[in-house]
């Protein structure tokens, strides 16, 4: 389990490449790197990924074909930056939502607005997630736990879109600060929400409504 408290970012080292197939050596810093062990998980970007080798401060993870293909992780090279989370333990502070590190699908970064000390971001998502997405509710964009904080439905010119609202701690220690329109982002709702969601549209279906 995660809890969408991005601990710092590290940079892709080296990429091996195969049929559907992908291993990303990360460069971790030594706070994310403590404690460490083969068959660990490590949430990337808000995708749970397992450590497969260990050399010093490079770490090795491999991606496999449904994760390059729902995830922007496939899109990255040697030098992009990940957002990192250790995998929460019993007692520790849960400070965002419960995530799974199980990421639904990306959505398209399609606004910036910038203002003195924060940033509002615009995202437009699949149609099939929008009844997951409420004012107020949570969300996990790039494995951050961020409040939303508006909700529009979709028009003839586009898809449903949600916005949040990021503070300077956000920008400085995730890759949210370098993100720009037409830049995708992974999305993961927030289990508790889809949970309620799809029982009330069970027992609705179950009466006919």
């Amino acid at each position: 389990m995660f809890t969408g408290i991005v601990q710092g970012t590290a940079e892709i080292v080296a990429i091996e490449e195969a049929e559907a197939f992908r291993t990303h050596v990360v460069c971790l810093p030594a706070p994310l790197h403590e404690g460490l062990e083969l068959g660990a998980s490590v949430a990337h970007n808000g995708v749970c990924l397992t450590v497969t080798a260990i050399e010093g401060e490079r770490v090795s993870f491999d991606l496999m074909r449904e994760t390059l293909r729902v995830t922007n992780l496939g899109a990255l090279g040697v030098g992009d930056r990940v957002n990192i989370e250790r995998a929460a333990r019993f007692g520790d502070e849960i400070g965002g939502h419960a995530m799974s590190g199980h990421v639904m699908a990306m959505a398209e970064l399609v606004e910036l607005d910038q203002a003195p000390n924060n940033r509002r971001l615009w995202f437009e998502v699949p149609h099939a997630l929008a009844r997951f997405l409420f004012d107020k509710g949570y969300v996990g964009v790039d494995g951050i736990s961020l409040t939303i904080g508006e909700t529009r439905r979709a028009t003839a010119v586009h898809g449903p879109r949600f916005c949040v609202d990021l503070i300077p701690e956000t920008l400085q220690r995730t890759t949210l600060v370098d993100r720009a329109p037409g830049d995708w982002v992974n999305i993961e709702i927030d289990p508790q929400t889809q949970a309620i969601v799809e029982t009330v549209e069970r027992v609705l279906a179950a009466r006919g409504a």
